[in-house]
């Protein structure tokens, strides 16, 4: 039997996925979650094979956790399973280590065929995806400038994310001019669209 987890925040999704993963002959669900902080001990408690992860859960999210995941517990295969579908949210989860990523609307045989090619080290990546990730063009923004804009975003101001991120406030508002100009957005809030659009943040 695969063990699998599932990671999901929405309650009836999460439910739905428990169900039919259940209904494979060849694979059992030995945790359900609904925040990132649970992936990893979960995994380990349960001695997960695969764990199929949301992206966005509250207090860590599924990238992170993945990432988390490919560093600590190798021998657990990652698969996300999101409704973003661009092409920076797939390179963002290449760059975490991911196994595999499918979108939400995947028909329901494409998640359970996803478990088992990820447990046999396949990497399983919608192909329409890959293709357009391929074309896509890279994150021209900084780590640094991807935290800023990240916490921006969250509704932080610029003194709450300067404190959060060791800086100085004047440095925070400098970063933010930055990614401003590096996006050709016409403020903070056009910058923050343009990023989530783009699958960075």
């Amino acid at each position: 039997m695969i063990r699998v987890l599932v990671a999901e925040d929405m309650h009836i999704v999460r439910g739905a996925l428990v169900a039919l993963l259940g209904l494979e002959p060849d694979i059992e669900v030995v945790a359900d979650v609904a925040s990132g902080l649970e992936i990893l001990p979960a995994a380990r408690a349960k001695q997960a094979q695969v764990a199929v992860i949301d992206i966005d859960l509250p207090g860590k999210d599924g990238l992170t956790a993945a990432g988390e995941l490919h560093e600590q517990l190798p021998g657990c295969r990652t698969l996300i399973l999101t409704s973003l579908g661009r092409p920076g949210t797939l390179r963002r989860a290449l760059d975490a280590k991911v196994s595999g990523f499918l979108l939400k609307d995947a028909p329901p045989d494409k998640l359970a065929n996803a478990v088992r090619g990820v447990l046999a080290g396949r990497r399983m990546v919608d192909g329409d995806l890959a293709l357009a990730a391929w074309d896509s063009v890279d994150c021209p923004l900084t780590g640094r400038e991807l935290d800023v804009l990240r916490m921006t975003s969250q509704g932080y101001g610029t003194v709450e994310v300067a404190a959060r991120l060791y800086l100085s406030a004047g440095t925070v508002r400098n970063y933010l001019t930055t990614v401003v100009a590096k996006l050709n957005g016409r403020n903070r809030v056009d910058a923050i669209r343009i990023a989530e659009e783009s699958g960075w943040l």
